[in-house]
This record gives C-alpha cells, sequence and structure tokens, in this order.
C-alpha cells in the first residue's frame, strides 16, 4: 500500500479533493525542481505530477511543449528528475507521480525505471502512449516495485472500457476533460458533466481530472463528480517568466491558493 492509496482513503473519509498540480521539471529556471516540490505542498498539494520532458510529447499543448524544451535545455534528464525527487523525499512525504512517454522509459530501460523511481521515492507512473492491451509486462514491474500505474480516459471512452481502464489502473484513473492536448481553457463544453456522470458510474476506484482546468471554477464543478483535478498548463504559465527560484515558488503558491476554498 503506497501513499497514494493511503491518501484517497483519507480523502474520501474526510469527503475531500485532492488538488494536484504538474510541473516540468527545471522549468523556468534550473534548480527549481526540489524547491518547487516543497513550496506546492506547503500551499496545499495533495499529490503532486512531475513531467518526464520529451522532444515529441504528442498529448501536449504548446505550453508544456515549450516548458519540456526549456526543461532539456537545462538539463532535466530521466536521471537528474529521479535524484530530484530522492533529495525531496528528504523532507516530504507527499504523494509524486511521474508523467512521462514511453521513448525515454524505454531508452532507460523498463525495469531500470522503475526500480530507480521506487528507490527515490516514486509513488506512481503514467504513461500516456502506452497501450493498456500491451502494459502487461509494465503492470507486472509496477506490481513488483510497488510503483502505482495510472491510464488515461478518454472523453470518447465507452462505458466497457471505462470499466476496463478503472481495473487496470492501481489506485486512481486519470481522466481527459476534452479530447486533443493539455492547455488552460477558459471554459468546458456542455458534455463534460455528462463524461464526469459516465465515469463516476462505471468506476471502483477513485478518479482526477486533468487538461485545461485553470481556475476555481472549474475545480469546483469538476470534483461534483471526481475526486480531484490535476492543473498543469496554467499553472506553468503563471511562473514561466520568473527568473529566480524564490519568485518562481512565491509564484507557484499564489496560483495554487487562488483555486481552493477562500
Amino acid at each position: 500500500m503506497n501513499r497514494i492509496h493511503t491518501l484517497f482513503q483519507q480523502l474520501r473519509s474526510q469527503n475531500r479533493k485532492a488538488l494536484i498540480p504538474y510541473i516540468t521539471p527545471e522549468f523556468p529556471v534550473r534548480g527549481t525542481t526540489v524547491p518547487l516540490i516543497l513550496g506546492l505542498e506547503k500551499a496545499g498539494a495533495s499529490l503532486i505530477e512531475v513531467g518526464i520532458p520529451f522532444s515529441d510529447p504528442i498529448a501536449d499543448g504548446t505550453t508544456i511543449q515549450h516548458s519540456s524544451h526549456v526543461a532539456i535545455q537545462n538539463g532535466a534528464t530521466v536521471g537528474r528528475i529521479l535524484e530530484s525527487v530522492r533529495a525531496a523525499r528528504r523532507e516530504t512525504a507527499v504523494p509524486i507521480v511521474l508523467m512521462g512517454y514511453l521513448n525515454p522509459i524505454f531508452r532507460y530501460g523498463m525495469e531500470n525505471f522503475l526500480r530507480d523511481a521506487d528507490q527515490c521515492g516514486i509513488d506512481g507512473v503514467i504513461v500516456p502512449d502506452l497501450l493498456p492491451e500491451e502494459s502487461e509486462v509494465w503492470r507486472s514491474l509496477s506490481a513488483k516495485y510497488d510503483v502505482s500505474n495510472i491510464f488515461l480516459v478518454a472523453p470518447t471512452t465507452p462505458a466497457e472500457r471505462i470499466k476496463y481502464l478503472d481495473s487496470l489502473s492501481s489506485d486512481f484513473s486519470y481522466c481527459v476533460s476534452v479530447t486533443g492536448v493539455t492547455g488552460a481553457r477558459s471554459n468546458f463544453d456542455g458534455t463534460l458533466d455528462g463524461f464526469l456522470q459516465r465515469v463516476k458510474a462505471n468506476t471502483v476506484k477513485p478518479f482526477v481530472v486533468g487538461f485545461g482546468i485553470s481556475k476555481r471554477e472549474h475545480v469546483v464543478s469538476i470534483c461534483r463528480y471526481a475526486d480531484g483535478v490535476v492543473v498543469g498548463s496554467a499553472l506553468l504559465r503563471s511562473i514561466e517568466n520568473e527568473s529566480g527560484i524564490d519568485r518562481v515558488v512565491a509564484s507557484s503558491q499564489e496560483f495554487l491558493s487562488s483555486l481552493q476554498e477562500r
């Protein structure tokens, strides 16, 4: 039983929802990863999602593409990201999930990656381009190293497949709020409620919602159905012009606070 499972048990028993910031490591300045993780926990993050920068992020829009490019220039390799999490673990017990594409993971070595992730204090991994039907080896190794695997559910996913993805995800599923790529949005169309109702009716485990969430109103609306929200592009935009680590952390905390109850 890892930190993610315990977190969602606690949240459900307290009738609370998870607030999950997504960060791109070493963005916007080198050396910001560990202070940002620690600062976001202090600002109320329930769980923190850390992206693995990749040159061809097929599920990501311009904001995360740009942050990935900057991060790579600032030296954010898989190995350095793992070491950053290891360093943060000395000061925090907040659950941490990596989001990464298959190519960098295969290059690192699948079992090596999961073993090192476990040793560094990673609690789960999202691999958006891993087909569930081809994930048996991944899921077996994830179980071996007690790393939660998290599958994506899209608005076009039919009920039976939602049940299937729920059964494969270790501790929670990640619902994509819209078809397309990541990116902050001002509003969602009228189909989102129906989609989330369908997910809620066909899942047993918790599920969170990401892609496009940028303000408090989105959080309130989505959390009528979901167990939490992921906020990525809007957070990254709030810090992208900061040039010092202290200001990056302060701006991220201000933004995260704006999403919470006043």
